[in-house]
């Protein structure tokens, strides 16, 4: 495992050891289907990372479509570790539509790829340093990271890893938990997919030394330029899930077919339900 073709930055300042650690901002969150889903935009979410990367935290996100719900209900080991995070987002724009048929007031879904953007961009204003853990093969994450770094001159991408599509042993977590924790970046970005990165950054916080790690699934491959993303007319009317059949129909029919409708009857449900007891 090597980080060769990543730049080699020293670390930024370290806050004075008498200074007080900063509070992280409360993050209201409301259950979707028994998972708990962050009540919040994309600069609340940022503005907890800066908190966090100040405080020292050790602290992991999800960001959650309906896959992540659904799958949820079925695999205990994802629920454990969505139970476990700081908090989850809703990525996916039914889970913010979902929050808004409870009544709940929220702008947008924040969605995996923008969130991972914005935060390169304000990044290269607070010189926050970045890990890429994830992406289809190595040389496609170092194409991902090329491409950040020319869209966001000044970003620091400290190192990078893309595992093998298999269950890693114990030395090879070891190995990948003291190179992440060489490379001292403030933010471990993990894309993996569903529903493993949850898994891995649960079982992986408590070997990091990173303040925050987040979880963005396709991000990788969108921000590579290997996938392409839906319109931005699909995503606002949340058929990027049907953008994505088309371009991967072997690997995503079964997942959609699957999860989609029992999202759509289960939700159902719990709205009634909540009606219901607002009238008793």
């Amino acid at each position: 495992m090597s980080t060769s073709s990543f730049e080699v930055i020293p670390p930024s300042h370290a806050a004075p050891a008498a200074a007080p650690a900063p509070s992280l901002p409360t993050v209201e969150q409301i259950r979707v289907l028994e998972v708990p889903l962050a009540l919040t935009d994309y600069e609340r979410v940022l503005d907890w990372v800066d908190a966090a990367v100040a405080a020292g935290a050790h602290e992991y996100v999800c960001v959650a479509a309906v896959h992540t719900v659904m799958e949820s209900h079925d695999d205990e080991a994802l629920r454990s570790a969505v139970a476990g995070a700081a908090f989850t987002v809703p990525d996916g724009q039914p889970l913010a539509w979902a929050l808004r048929a409870l009544g709940h007031e929220i702008d947008s879904r924040v969605y995996g790829p923008e969130l991972m953007a914005r935060a390169m961009e304000r990044a290269t204003r607070t010189g926050q340093r970045h890990y890429l853990y994830g992406g289809r093969d190595q040389s496609a994450l170092f194409k991902l990271t090329l491409r950040l770094r020319q869209r966001f001159p000044g970003l620091r991408v400290v190192g990078g890893y893309s595992p093998p599509f298999r269950a890693l042993s114990e030395p090879e977590l070891d190995a990948i938990a003291a190179d992440i924790n060489r490379a001292r970046p403030d933010i471990v970005w993990v894309g993996i997919g569903v529903p493993k990165q949850e898994k891995w950054m649960a079982a992986m916080r408590e070997r990091l030394d990173a303040p925050v790690l987040i979880g963005v699934g396709a991000a990788f491959d969108f921000h590579a330029g290997l996938v392409p993303q839906a319109p931005a007319w699909m995503q606002r009317n949340g058929l990027e899930w049907l953008y994505r059949l088309k371009q991967e129909p072997r690997r995503l029919w079964k997942r959609y077919a699957r999860h989609n409708p029992r999202f759509v009857m289960r939700f159902a449900r719990q709205w009634a339900g909540e009606r219901r007891d607002a009238r008793a």
